[in-house]
């Protein structure tokens, strides 16, 4: 299967915790628990209660079905903040994070954003306009980078 295959299968619906289910839920929670707390060796507060606020959205990228990626969105007064950022080990390197991140940056509109970027990663945020706000800090033991995309 090519990736062109999986991105066209692929599909990403926005939705808040009250649209989601007890399943959709679990298989949301159980995702991003894999990646940061099991692969990543994080062990950090996952239920912030930031996923109950009415005002979150839940970028949710499946394809035929199964949660394969999602991304947090989240409202902070003047700025949004992207957060939560993950796709399954078994589905990367096939453009579907950057989905993501291009949903979430249509949801903002000319807002700006904020997100801690994980170290290797700020090039690649750098290309939706994101460029480093402060200096890189550890978090849970994973080092991160504040970036910010101005509002337009």
């Amino acid at each position: 299967m090519t990736d062109d295959d999986v991105s066209a299968r692929a599909t990403v619906r926005t939705v808040s915790i009250d649209d989601l289910d007890v399943r959709a839920s679990y298989a949301l929670w159980r995702l991003r628990q894999q990646v940061f707390v099991v692969e990543q060796g994080s062990p950090y507060p996952d239920l912030d209660g930031r996923d109950l606020d009415p005002s979150t959205r839940h970028l949710l990228l499946e394809v035929d079905g199964e949660l394969v990626g999602c991304l947090r969105l989240l409202e902070e007064g003047d700025y949004l903040r992207i957060g939560r950022v993950v796709v399954s080990p078994a589905h990367r390197e096939q453009g579907l994070a950057a989905r993501l991140v291009d949903e979430a940056m249509a949801l903002a509109g000319d807002r700006e954003v904020r997100l801690d970027a994980q170290v290797g990663l700020v090039p690649w945020y750098a290309r939706w306009g994101f460029t480093p706000s402060g200096p890189e800090f550890d978090e849970d033991g994973v080092w991160h980078r504040p970036m910010v995309r101005p509002a337009r």
